[in-house]
């Protein structure tokens, strides 16, 4: 087991410097002179030099890469250019929101998700399979704005039971703190609980047509131990698989959930730098995203290791 892990760990290595490289290009392979972007119509051609030497295009890319390479594996992430603060500081500031957002949202979607699934197996061909698929059919049709918008009309205006914006740090209260993330939790998470109910579904479908299935049932166990003590464990792989995929939607759709709902987080920190050609900031926020998703994938590789130990070898 410590060898499987050790290769993962040593094969997210190359994945992490082709991601920096390409992160880094982003200045380079911009359409037009990033300098001149960002310096405006209105800027002297004094003004455009200033700004492509602060940003090192004067120089030789690889000299530039590697500099900024270094930098990075101590850590820094280099400056802003619209603050003069370091990116390390202005993404420590915004982590919790949305990793609070996130968390939520992986339990709310993994607890709904799961079991619904199962049932939709269990329950094939019934008026309460098509309920499901069609509600995850939903959930992959309506995008995430329009699901926070609609959350935030009827349960917040309308009903007045959640907060309509705005996020209360976990520091000053579980319940405040709670409230705040009901609403973005669910909008960001229909699309994540369609497609894990969906998965579930159609690899529990696949594992109860087997024998030892049968056999249990023959045996006298009860449904709900055949369902989730024999039958769900055989389809964890795929489910824990699509899960971790998943988290690619959730930082995506943090972007938009957080514009919707007014939460200040990475999200809504990159928007902000995409607004105002921060490319520093852009660049590292990319990394600080890319990072989180091969440990996601990495974690999931490990895992697949306790599910199934053939998976080791």
């Amino acid at each position: 087991m410590f060898s499987y892990i050790a290769r993962r760990v040593f094969a997210t290595i190359p994945v992490m410097m082709i991601v920096a490289l390409f992160v880094f290009s982003l200045l380079y392979i911009a359409p037009g002179d990033p300098a001149a972007v960002i310096a405006g119509d209105q800027a002297s051609p004094e003004d455009v030099e200033k700004i492509r030497k602060s940003l090192g295009l004067d120089r030789p890319f690889l000299l530039r890469f590697s500099e900024w390479f270094f930098n990075l594996l101590q850590g820094d992430l280099g400056t802003s250019m619209f603050t003069g603060m370091p990116v390390r500081e202005l993404i420590a500031q915004r982590v919790e929101p949305t990793l609070s957002l996130m968390v939520m949202t992986l339990i709310i979607a993994i607890t709904v998700a799961v079991p619904i699934g199962v049932i939709a197996a269990w329950k094939s061909g019934t008026w309460i399979d098509r309920g499901i698929m069609a509600i995850s059919v939903a959930g992959f049709s309506v995008p995430v704005f329009v699901v926070g918008y609609l959350l935030a009309y009827f349960l917040a205006l309308e009903l007045d039971w959640f907060p309509v914006q705005g996020y209360v740090s976990f520091s000053k209260g579980f319940w405040p703190w709670f409230e705040t993330l009901v609403l973005p939790s669910i909008a960001l998470g229909f699309v994540y609980i369609a497609l894990i109910a969906r998965i579930t579904r159609a690899t529990m479908l696949e594992v109860l047509s087997q024998d030892y299935i049968r056999t249990a049932k023959a045996k006298g166990m009860g449904q709900m131990g055949i369902l989730f003590l024999h039958a769900l464990k055989n389809a964890a792989v795929p489910v824990v698989t699509v899960i971790g995929i998943g988290i690619a939607l959730l930082i995506g759709g943090a972007v938009v959930t957080e514009s919707v709902f007014a939460i200040p987080g990475l999200g809504r920190l990159t928007i902000d730098a995409i607004v105002r050609r921060d490319y520093p900031l852009i660049q590292g926020l990319v990394v600080v995203f890319s990072f989180v998703y091969v440990l996601v994938n990495l974690l999931v590789d490990v895992i697949y290791t306790v599910i199934d130990p053939r998976i080791r070898y």
